[in-house]
């Protein structure tokens, strides 16, 4: 598989390769086999040519396989959170060694503020850390972990252009969507975590329609299978894939890639960031270009 072409120093790439894990959860005897297997995920698509790789959503729930009882969920949180040291240390030692970004699903973390976050932690290649917070918590999220949302959202600068993060129900809201490409995005990443294909199908048709609105590539990946010894994550259902607008030069259902359902395995695309530019310009639609701010902000002081 060739490499996308390589970037003008200073300037993005005008394509770049991206892949997703569609995460098998099964039982794991500690910190170490998580680890060995997140770096064979790495590794492979590193191997591969991948400018980023991306995670799912809670993947790292994997990790409380290994205790010793089923804690209850209050317990299962700290208890995670105390592996974050650990874990982001691990992203940023693949990041660098790898040569590539890692979106790193979310993990669980009870911040210096004392609040507990769903966080999405993205290691880049040249070492650095980021933190994007989830921000609309589901009614489970909120019910069984008390897990707080987030209240800023900002892209990711890398050497492959600026990147934005919806994490699983975020991609649901346009808003987020819309505030990332307004600052740059091209691409969107989402890690998911749904236990019924129902949930599934809500993350799929809401990144499609980012995917469409804002003219830019939506990369959705999420857990498959069952992960016993941990509650509030009994299964898993995903069928992770790499989502285009629909419109020429891009596939006519909007997907360049798409992972069989149920099944353990990394879905690659390569996406041509040029193309994008060019579709907002000259597409048969061009949805950034036609939006009408004027008439929404009308509407909204209307229903104020």
């Amino acid at each position: 598989m060739p490499h996308p072409l390589p970037a003008i120093p200073g300037q993005p790439p005008a394509r770049v390769r991206v892949a997703a894990v569609q995460y098998g959860q099964h039982r794991v005897t500690g910190f170490d086999g998580f680890a060995a297997k997140v770096e064979e995920f790495v590794r492979v698509a590193a191997d591969y040519g991948s400018d980023f790789v991306v995670f799912p959503e809670l993947f790292t729930l994997q990790l409380l396989s290994a205790e010793l009882r089923l804690l209850d969920p209050a317990a299962a949180m700290e208890r995670l959170s105390q592996h974050t040291g650990e874990f982001t240390a691990l992203l940023q030692r693949l990041a660098k060694q790898h040569h590539i970004h890692i979106i790193g699903g979310t993990h669980p973390t009870r911040t210096p503020e004392g609040t507990l976050r769903n966080i999405c932690y993205v290691a880049t290649r040249d070492g650095r850390l980021h933190r994007r917070d989830k921000l609309h918590i589901t009614p489970s999220e909120a019910g069984s972990w008390a897990v707080d949302g987030g209240d800023s959202a900002g892209v990711i600068e890398t050497d492959a252009g600026p990147v934005g993060v919806m994490v699983c129900y975020d991609s649901e809201f346009p808003e987020l969507g819309r505030h990332l490409t307004d600052q740059g995005a091209l691409i969107l990443f989402v890690p998911y975590c749904t236990d019924l294909r129902s949930g599934h199908l809500r993350v799929r048709y809401s990144c499609q329609a980012r995917a469409v609105e804002n003219q830019v590539y939506v990369v959705a990946a999420g857990n498959v299978g069952h992960c016993p010894n941990v509650a509030n994550f009994d299964i898993q259902y995903a069928q992770s894939a790499v989502y285009t607008p629909c419109d020429t030069p891009f596939p006519p259902e909007g997907i360049a890639a798409e992972a069989a359902p149920q099944v353990e395995q990394l879905v690659f695309a390569d996406l041509d960031l040029a193309a994008l530019q060019q579709a907002r310009r000259d597409g048969t639609v061009k949805n950034l270009i036609d939006r009408r701010p004027e008439l929404y902000a009308q509407w909204r002081g209307e229903t104020n």
